[in-house]
């Protein structure tokens, strides 16, 4: 009970921080100590404030884990892509998958997609969209059951990579 309150107390602080601007090395961040195989996209930078989005990867990573790190030949892979003439972050994943008719539950707090029992709150991805719309961002999800999950996000900034 105290992780969840603690968990929702950190939801609704999120709403009131302050957004800092400085370069975030999202894949640095990308790269948790798993026992899956991670494809990481080198120097992957953003914009962005640097306590907010390692938790987003931290969410979209932990799901990733969550969902297929059980699996024999798991992967896990971050990276960025162009998805309407912008840059948009992705973390896929070759777990499970889930149907799209459901996809609207994803980013609602306390939502959990049908047959699915994993550890956690339901509040990591209301979390992960709550902050990436705080960046001025959007994000989304595509999957078909069998066949893995990919989530993107945009941020309203500047985005290169390293050399």
């Amino acid at each position: 009970m105290k992780r969840l309150i603690e968990t929702l107390l950190d939801f609704s602080r999120l709403t009131h921080v302050e957004i800092r601007h400085e370069k975030v090395d999202l894949s640095k961040v990308a790269q948790p100590e798993r026992g899956v195989a991670l494809r990481i996209a080198a120097g992957v930078v953003a914009d962005g404030d640097p306590d907010l989005l390692p938790v987003v990867l931290d969410n979209f990573i932990g799901n990733a884990w969550k969902y297929a790190g059980s699996r024999e030949g798991a992967v896990i892979e971050f990276g960025v892509t162009e998805v309407g003439g912008k840059p948009a972050f992705f973390v896929r994943d070759n777990g499970p998958g889930f149907d799209m008719a459901l996809a609207d539950k994803l980013f609602r707090p306390f939502q959990r997609l049908p047959g699915t029992n994993v550890e956690g709150h339901g509040i990591g991805l209301a979390t992960v969209d709550r902050i990436v719309r705080r960046h001025g961002g959007r994000v989304w999800a595509e999957s078909a059951p069998g066949k893995g999950t990919t989530f993107f996000f945009t941020l309203e900034q500047t985005v290169r990579r390293l050399p």
